[in-house]
Protein backbone atom coordinates (compact mmCIF):
# COMPACT_ATOMS: atom_id res chain seq x y z
CA UNK A 1 0.00 0.00 0.00
CA UNK A 2 1.29 3.44 -0.79
CA UNK A 3 2.74 6.03 1.78
CA UNK A 4 -0.32 8.74 0.31
CA UNK A 5 -2.96 5.68 2.04
CA UNK A 6 -2.14 5.95 4.86
CA UNK A 7 -2.32 10.27 5.59
CA UNK A 8 -5.81 9.88 4.72
CA UNK A 9 -6.76 8.60 8.63
CA UNK A 10 -3.06 9.64 9.99
CA UNK A 11 -5.04 12.78 11.98
CA UNK A 12 -7.78 10.89 13.07
CA UNK A 13 -5.97 7.85 13.69
CA UNK A 14 -3.12 10.07 15.76
CA UNK A 15 -5.28 11.99 17.98
CA UNK A 16 -7.76 8.99 18.63
CA UNK A 17 -5.00 7.08 19.91
CA UNK A 18 -3.95 9.38 22.66
CA UNK A 19 -7.31 8.20 24.11
CA UNK A 20 -8.68 4.68 25.22
CA UNK A 21 -9.99 2.18 22.72
CA UNK A 22 -13.62 1.15 22.18
CA UNK A 23 -15.37 -1.81 22.29
CA UNK A 24 -17.15 -3.73 19.41
CA UNK A 25 -20.69 -4.50 18.27
CA UNK A 26 -23.97 -6.70 17.86
CA UNK A 27 -28.03 -5.97 17.48
CA UNK A 28 -31.13 -5.18 14.91
CA UNK A 29 -33.62 -2.56 13.79
CA UNK A 30 -35.30 0.72 11.98
CA UNK A 31 -36.38 3.64 13.72
CA UNK A 32 -35.74 6.29 16.53
CA UNK A 33 -33.19 9.28 17.00
CA UNK A 34 -32.20 8.86 20.26
CA UNK A 35 -28.67 10.80 21.68
CA UNK A 36 -25.91 8.27 21.53
CA UNK A 37 -23.68 7.70 24.88
CA UNK A 38 -19.83 7.37 24.63
CA UNK A 39 -20.58 3.88 24.97
CA UNK A 40 -22.79 3.61 21.86
CA UNK A 41 -20.59 5.48 19.46
CA UNK A 42 -17.86 3.17 20.25
CA UNK A 43 -20.01 -0.06 19.88
CA UNK A 44 -21.22 1.93 16.01
CA UNK A 45 -18.10 2.16 14.72
CA UNK A 46 -17.50 -1.30 12.66
CA UNK A 47 -14.82 -3.89 14.19
CA UNK A 48 -12.78 -6.65 12.23
CA UNK A 49 -16.05 -8.93 12.27
CA UNK A 50 -18.42 -6.35 10.61
CA UNK A 51 -15.29 -5.32 8.09
CA UNK A 52 -15.26 -9.03 6.00
CA UNK A 53 -11.98 -8.32 3.56
CA UNK A 54 -10.41 -5.79 5.16
CA UNK A 55 -7.96 -5.49 8.11
CA UNK A 56 -8.36 -3.29 11.50
CA UNK A 57 -5.87 -0.34 11.58
CA UNK A 58 -6.70 0.89 15.00
CA UNK A 59 -9.52 -0.33 17.30
CA UNK A 60 -12.34 1.46 17.02
CA UNK A 61 -12.49 4.73 19.33
CA UNK A 62 -14.82 7.20 21.30
CA UNK A 63 -13.88 10.05 22.88
CA UNK A 64 -15.59 12.62 24.45
CA UNK A 65 -15.83 15.72 22.32
CA UNK A 66 -13.15 18.67 23.32
CA UNK A 67 -10.96 20.98 21.51
CA UNK A 68 -8.81 18.72 20.33
CA UNK A 69 -11.29 16.25 18.85
CA UNK A 70 -13.33 19.65 17.88
CA UNK A 71 -10.07 20.41 15.39
CA UNK A 72 -9.78 17.09 14.39
CA UNK A 73 -13.51 16.81 13.30
CA UNK A 74 -14.56 20.38 12.46
CA UNK A 75 -11.33 21.50 11.18
CA UNK A 76 -12.55 24.74 9.76
CA UNK A 77 -13.90 27.88 10.78
CA UNK A 78 -13.47 28.06 14.40
CA UNK A 79 -14.71 24.48 14.74
CA UNK A 80 -17.79 25.12 12.98
CA UNK A 81 -20.50 22.44 12.67
CA UNK A 82 -19.74 21.22 16.01
CA UNK A 83 -21.85 22.89 18.10
CA UNK A 84 -24.18 20.87 20.59
CA UNK A 85 -21.72 17.86 19.57
CA UNK A 86 -21.20 15.47 22.84
CA UNK A 87 -18.52 12.22 21.51
CA UNK A 88 -16.37 11.75 18.31
CA UNK A 89 -15.64 8.40 17.11
CA UNK A 90 -13.36 6.98 14.17
CA UNK A 91 -12.00 3.71 12.98
CA UNK A 92 -9.59 2.80 10.37
CA UNK A 93 -9.25 -0.27 7.84
CA UNK A 94 -6.87 -1.63 5.23
CA UNK A 95 -7.42 -3.88 2.39
CA UNK A 96 -4.40 -5.82 0.18
CA UNK A 97 -6.05 -6.97 -2.73
CA UNK A 98 -7.16 -4.31 -4.47
CA UNK A 99 -5.02 -2.32 -1.63
CA UNK A 100 -7.01 0.34 -0.04
CA UNK A 101 -7.87 1.77 3.03
CA UNK A 102 -11.14 3.48 5.01
CA UNK A 103 -11.58 5.75 7.77
CA UNK A 104 -14.93 5.52 9.71
CA UNK A 105 -15.93 8.88 11.21
CA UNK A 106 -18.93 9.39 13.69
CA UNK A 107 -19.80 12.80 15.44
CA UNK A 108 -22.74 12.18 17.73
CA UNK A 109 -25.13 15.46 18.79
CA UNK A 110 -27.30 15.81 21.48
CA UNK A 111 -30.18 16.30 19.02
CA UNK A 112 -31.48 15.63 15.49
CA UNK A 113 -32.11 19.26 15.20
CA UNK A 114 -28.01 20.37 16.01
CA UNK A 115 -26.77 17.11 13.65
CA UNK A 116 -29.38 18.47 10.67
CA UNK A 117 -27.46 22.34 11.05
CA UNK A 118 -24.24 21.14 11.20
CA UNK A 119 -24.86 18.94 8.03
CA UNK A 120 -24.53 21.43 5.04
CA UNK A 121 -21.74 23.43 7.29
CA UNK A 122 -19.52 20.44 7.82
CA UNK A 123 -20.23 19.07 3.73
CA UNK A 124 -19.80 22.41 1.88
CA UNK A 125 -17.23 23.39 4.13
CA UNK A 126 -14.89 20.94 4.23
CA UNK A 127 -15.54 16.95 3.70
CA UNK A 128 -17.05 17.84 0.19
CA UNK A 129 -13.55 19.19 -0.71
CA UNK A 130 -11.40 16.25 -0.08
CA UNK A 131 -11.64 14.93 -3.38
CA UNK A 132 -10.60 15.98 -6.39
CA UNK A 133 -7.14 16.90 -5.25
CA UNK A 134 -4.89 17.17 -8.19
CA UNK A 135 -7.09 19.55 -10.07
CA UNK A 136 -9.54 16.59 -11.93
CA UNK A 137 -13.44 17.25 -11.09
CA UNK A 138 -14.15 14.61 -8.41
CA UNK A 139 -18.09 12.81 -9.86
CA UNK A 140 -20.85 13.19 -7.33
CA UNK A 141 -22.27 9.39 -6.17
CA UNK A 142 -25.81 8.30 -5.88
CA UNK A 143 -26.09 6.07 -2.54
CA UNK A 144 -29.55 5.67 -2.41
CA UNK A 145 -32.31 5.47 0.45
CA UNK A 146 -29.58 5.88 3.05
CA UNK A 147 -30.23 7.65 6.12
CA UNK A 148 -31.56 10.83 6.28
CA UNK A 149 -29.60 12.61 4.12
CA UNK A 150 -26.45 12.01 2.01
CA UNK A 151 -23.89 13.14 -0.36
CA UNK A 152 -20.71 11.16 -1.47
CA UNK A 153 -17.76 11.89 -4.28
CA UNK A 154 -15.52 9.61 -6.03
CA UNK A 155 -12.16 11.67 -7.34
CA UNK A 156 -8.87 11.80 -6.38
CA UNK A 157 -7.12 12.09 -3.22
CA UNK A 158 -3.48 11.80 -4.08
CA UNK A 159 -0.71 13.51 -5.87
CA UNK A 160 -0.43 11.03 -8.96
CA UNK A 161 -3.94 10.74 -9.56
CA UNK A 162 -4.86 7.59 -6.63
CA UNK A 163 -8.51 7.43 -6.40
CA UNK A 164 -9.97 8.64 -3.26
CA UNK A 165 -14.06 8.80 -2.21
CA UNK A 166 -15.60 10.40 0.33
CA UNK A 167 -19.30 10.18 2.14
CA UNK A 168 -21.03 11.95 4.83
CA UNK A 169 -24.82 10.70 6.11
CA UNK A 170 -27.14 11.66 8.72
CA UNK A 171 -28.71 9.69 10.59
CA UNK A 172 -31.13 11.22 13.68
CA UNK A 173 -28.41 11.99 15.89
CA UNK A 174 -25.15 11.37 14.14
CA UNK A 175 -23.29 12.29 11.20
CA UNK A 176 -21.30 9.94 9.67
CA UNK A 177 -17.78 9.57 7.66
CA UNK A 178 -16.39 6.69 5.01
CA UNK A 179 -13.12 8.14 3.56
CA UNK A 180 -11.25 5.91 1.29
CA UNK A 181 -8.18 5.76 -0.63
CA UNK A 182 -6.72 3.09 -3.35
CA UNK A 183 -3.49 3.02 -4.51
CA UNK A 184 -4.62 2.56 -8.54
CA UNK A 185 -7.27 3.74 -10.55
CA UNK A 186 -9.86 1.44 -10.26
CA UNK A 187 -9.61 0.28 -7.16
CA UNK A 188 -12.64 2.30 -5.48
CA UNK A 189 -16.30 0.76 -6.70
CA UNK A 190 -19.08 2.38 -6.50
CA UNK A 191 -21.01 -0.55 -5.14
CA UNK A 192 -17.94 -1.10 -2.73
CA UNK A 193 -18.97 2.78 -1.42
CA UNK A 194 -22.20 2.20 -1.23
CA UNK A 195 -21.95 -0.89 0.87
CA UNK A 196 -19.57 0.80 3.57
CA UNK A 197 -22.27 3.69 4.07
CA UNK A 198 -25.28 1.52 4.48
CA UNK A 199 -23.44 -0.20 6.59
CA UNK A 200 -22.16 2.19 9.11
CA UNK A 201 -25.49 4.13 8.62
CA UNK A 202 -27.44 0.77 9.57
CA UNK A 203 -25.51 0.76 12.68
CA UNK A 204 -26.24 4.20 13.43
CA UNK A 205 -29.72 3.35 13.28
CA UNK A 206 -29.52 0.29 15.36
CA UNK A 207 -27.75 2.24 18.07
CA UNK A 208 -30.58 4.90 18.03
CA UNK A 209 -32.65 2.49 18.43
CA UNK A 210 -31.37 1.26 21.65
CA UNK A 211 -30.16 -2.28 20.04
CA UNK A 212 -26.43 -3.21 19.81
CA UNK A 213 -25.26 -2.40 16.01
CA UNK A 214 -24.91 -5.81 14.23
CA UNK A 215 -24.43 -4.45 10.62
CA UNK A 216 -21.58 -6.24 8.76
CA UNK A 217 -20.67 -5.95 4.77
CA UNK A 218 -21.45 -9.30 4.13
CA UNK A 219 -25.38 -8.76 4.82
Amino acid sequence: MTRSMYKWCAATAVALLLAGCGESPTGDSTTGSAALTKEQVGLTLPDGEAMTGWKQSFQPTAVEMDELYRSQACPVNDNAGCENSRFFGAAAFQRENPAASVTFQIVAYDSEEAAQEAYDVLWDGYYGNQVGLTGQKAKTLELGPIGDEHDARLGTSGFHGEPGAVTQTRVGTTLLWTMEKAAHKGDIDEDGIRDLVSMLAKRSQQAQNGNEPSAALNG
